[in-house]
């Protein structure tokens, strides 16, 4: 049973990996990012509350975050296993996580960090040409990654779960390092 927790910068590519792997193994992708875009765009309560956050470049409130998680970790495709890309992004949501699981029977996770430097992220978010993605937002993003997503590094490497794979070659190259890390 394959269950995934993708780490990484904004722009690192977790989105198209998991996606990748997700359709190989026949297991749900999980997508805090795509969740919350869909929110936005249909406008309902959490995309309206999420947007005010997303334009100065800071993090959902986790409690928003943790709601749809566990709303979407308890749906009957997730028995088979998942990867989630997106969440965690703090301890404390990583903390929660791992509650969750522990009460879901879904135990097991292990955690792939796409590494990939800042100056790649910046270039790669420029070209996806999104709203909210000026380079000024994209070094904010980086900034607040850094101090409240980077400490899960340490929090999965001390449970020796972490998996740290290098996000800077190509699509495929990066493929094949998560597969045989997973292995």
């Amino acid at each position: 049973m394959t269950r995934l927790i993708f780490l990484g910068p904004p722009g690192a590519g977790k989105g198209t990996q998991a996606k990748e792997l997700a359709d190989h193994l026949q297991i749900p992708h999980i997508s805090t990012g795509d969740i919350l875009r869909q929110a936005l765009k249909h406008q309902t309560p959490l995309g309206i509350k999420a947007q005010i956050y997303m334009d100065k470049g800071e993090l959902v409130p986790d409690h928003l975050v943790q709601d749809m998680v566990e709303e979407r970790l308890k749906q009957a495709d997730t028995e088979s296993g998942w990867i989630l890309d997106g969440f965690p992004r703090t301890v404390q949501q990583a903390s929660f996580l791992q509650s969750l699981l522990q009460k879901l029977e879904q135990r097991g996770e292990r955690v792939v960090n796409l590494d990939v430097p800042d100056d790649v992220v910046v270039g790669r978010l420029l070209e996806r040409g999104r709203k909210d993605d000026s380079e000024d937002v994209i070094r904010r993003r980086l900034e607040v990654y850094r101090s409240e997503t980077a400490p899960l590094i340490d929090y999965y490497s001390s449970r020796e779960q972490l998996f740290i794979v290098n996000g800077n070659q190509s699509l495929e190259d990066v493929t094949v390092e998560i597969t045989k890390a997973i292995s």
